[in-house]
């Protein structure tokens, strides 16, 4: 059993050492080491990014939550799912990498169908035009996922329906943040999907680089496609 890891020092340390980690691959090996331990430590980091982008589809959202498919981009363990189930949302589809977030996501007995794929690496194992909501919470970041998978995630919606994004605010993110924002706004323009709120969040989560003293900031994004 993995050791417990719940002081905010040692969750530091844990998610810096994921900074060691260059290759998707690499990366796919620390969330799996990381899956035992990921909820508790999170939860140590006061993180609500989960909670905020199921509130923001929530309350935009007008059609009956229980009657729509969800696809959960890089689902994890199961988090924003838990928290879309408390909004009404009962469909839910998740993608990601790690085989052992996987098996966490399944045991919570929310998710329809479950897949993995490296996103970046690979396309998105779904068919276009299949979901009602779409929602990718956490992985937005510098080092994680790259910008240009946000064009997929629009391919996964339904037209009409909503795609939701979050990234963090910190200021090692701030650059893919940017890159992040001027491709939301840049496929605006294309046509392929209009803004519905953009919420700019003080107190997204604790920071865990020396450089973050107290609590980082972040974003939630909820795009209507066309």
């Amino acid at each position: 059993m993995a050791a417990v890891t719940n002081t905010i020092e040692n969750v530091r340390a844990v998610i810096m050492s994921a900074h060691n980690s260059s290759t998707a691959r690499e990366k796919v090996g620390f969330y799996n080491s990381w899956a035992e331990n990921y909820e508790q430590d999170v939860s140590v980091l006061d993180y609500r990014a989960p909670t905020l982008a199921a509130e923001c589809i929530s309350s935009h959202f007008s059609g009956d939550p229980k009657a729509v498919a969800v696809l959960d981009v890089a689902c994890g363990t199961g988090l924003v799912a838990k928290q879309m189930k408390k909004c009404g949302f009962g469909h839910f589809v998740g993608i990601d990498g790690s085989k052992c977030m996987l098996e966490l996501a399944r045991d919570t007995g929310l998710y329809l169908e479950l897949k993995q794929s490296i996103l970046g690496d690979e396309p998105l194992p779904i068919q276009s035009d299949s979901f009602d909501v779409v929602v990718i919470v956490g992985a937005l970041s510098v080092g994680q996922v790259p910008v240009c998978v946000v064009r997929e995630l629009c391919k996964s919606a339904k037209p009409g329906g909503y795609i939701c994004m979050t990234t963090r605010g910190n200021r090692g993110n701030l650059e893919y943040k940017a890159m992040l924002e001027s491709e939301l706004k840049q496929m605006e323009k294309e046509g392929l999907w209009t803004c519905v709120k953009v919420t700019e969040v003080e107190e997204w989560e604790r920071g865990v680089s020396e450089q973050e003293d107290g609590y980082i900031s972040g974003a939630v994004y909820l795009y209507k496609k066309q």
